[in-house]
């Protein structure tokens, strides 16, 4: 990214300028880089100054001659040696900020736009049903068939905190179970992460201003609760070094993910669509830039043929440039539809980071070792939020007798077929 940003500044800034961003947030950090490069190359300068001073001292001495003119001129050295380290520690931490408040340069096909408003859509699958009756919201049926508990997870907790229960909570596991499962079987490794990583990693995998709005941390201690287990997993792999035979890396991990929402008030403050903790099955990729698109595409089908099986209506849409995250590079969502408020909403984000992440983690790859050596790409996908999902399949299967439905493919792992009992007429 920062050989990018050295060699190619006009497409940083044309990237810039289609999020809708300042281009001078650009001009700033090569401003930091040249201070910097200069500064290091006077304090290179300096350290060689000072290995040539020692040896003339040390040629002198053998030689049994004056060594006080060189002595004096050597003794300037350190002192102007260490003042210009301790400015360079100074421009470090300036230019570190700089460069991760820049955002990932979009891809050609990222469409222009300000918001949510002018996303794109890529394709439609499934009908939404007629319903011959007003459709319930997923809060009213969970209440109805208690479901969960909002109320007493407000006592401890706060807003947008709960407890599921009954079929709900057995669904849930069930849910994220058939998605391991499902992803298995297209040959992704399985794995569970830490819940809590240091800052240092979570600097490499996210925006700076992340930290104030969507992560919490453990106080008195540098470790912070993820927001998906993509910030987990693809920071462990930070340094590392694979040959092009390696990869892709292909992924598949399940854990909670915990976010502040801070910037959702007032919307959502009841219900598990946006909450402060969900379980999340995600997809995730480490690429060689030659694989990285293709690899966006499978990730984008692998949900896309997921949320099939569920038989809940849903589109794919692509972000345009004002609604594409910082770290992204392109992103298509999967959106689901909600039938009580005839809406669709996002139930999956598929994002490209490109060497957004592996520049600042250092992740690399190699035809042959030491040949052709190149920083990876890094890419994830939602396979299925389990919250947001059943808040789905809530509303989609819900019945005029007043039962829901349990899809199909996820009943063997329930063991159920349906929440709830009809509602006797009177």
């Amino acid at each position: 990214m920062l050989e990018l940003i050295r060699e190619n500044p006009k497409l940083v800034k044309e990237s810039l300028k289609k999020r809708n961003l300042d281009p001078k947030l650009l001009d700033a950090a090569l401003s930091l880089d040249e201070q910097w490069r200069k500064h290091k190359a006077e304090s290179d300068d300096l350290r060689a100054k000072r290995n040539k001073f020692s040896l003339q001292i040390n040629e002198l001495k053998k030689a049994g001659k004056d060594t006080s003119k060189v002595i004096k001129e050597a003794a300037a050295v350190p002192g102007k040696l260490k003042e210009l380290e301790e400015h360079l520690k100074q421009l470090e931490v300036k230019l570190h900020h700089a460069f991760c408040s820049l955002p990932n340069v979009l891809h050609e096909s990222v469409p222009a736009g300000k918001d949510s408003s002018q996303n794109k859509v890529v394709k439609e699958f499934g009908k939404p049903a007629k319903f011959s009756f007003t459709p319930k919201n997923h809060i009213q049926l969970i209440e109805q068939h208690d479901l969960a508990d909002f109320d007493r997870a407000a006592k401890i907790s706060g807003a947008r905190w709960y407890f599921l229960k009954n079929e709900l909570a057995v669904l849930d596991l069930a849910l994220c179970r058939y998605a391991v499962d499902f992803m298995r079987e297209r040959s992704y490794t399985f794995v569970t992460p830490p819940y809590f990583i240091n800052r240092k990693s979570y600097e490499g995998v996210t925006s700076l201003d992340a930290f104030q709005n969507v992560m919490y941390k453990v106080e008195g201690e540098d470790l912070y609760a993820i927001a998906t287990s993509e910030h987990a997993v693809i920071s462990s792999f930070a340094n590392d070094v694979f040959t092009d035979a390696q990869l892709p890396v292909k992924l598949v991990a399940l854990s909670p993910c915990f976010r502040k929402e801070a910037g959702a008030h007032g919307a959502d403050t009841k219900g598990i669509f946006r909450i402060h903790q969900f379980n999340k099955v995600e997809q995730l990729v480490i690429a060689t830039p030659e694989q990285s698109w293709k690899m966006h595409e499978e990730l984008a089908k692998n949900a896309i043929d997921f949320w099939k099986t569920l038989e809940i209506p849903f589109k794919q849409v692509t972000l345009c440039s004002g609604d594409t995250g910082l770290v992204m590079a392109k992103t298509y969502d999967l959106e689901a539809w909600f039938p009580a408020g005839k809406e669709y909403r996002e139930v999956v984000s598929c994002s490209n980071a490109t060497t957004w992440q592996s520049s600042r983690l250092g992740i690399k790859c190699e035809t042959n070792p030491g040949v052709n050596r190149r920083l990876t790409h890094t890419l994830n996908s939602t396979c299925v939020a389990s919250q947001r999902c059943l808040a789905a399949i809530l509303e989609n299967n819900q019945q005029a007798d007043g039962t829901i439905l349990v899809p199909k493919v996820l009943q063997k792992y329930a063991g159920f077929k349906v929440i709830g009992k009809p509602v006797k007429k009177k």
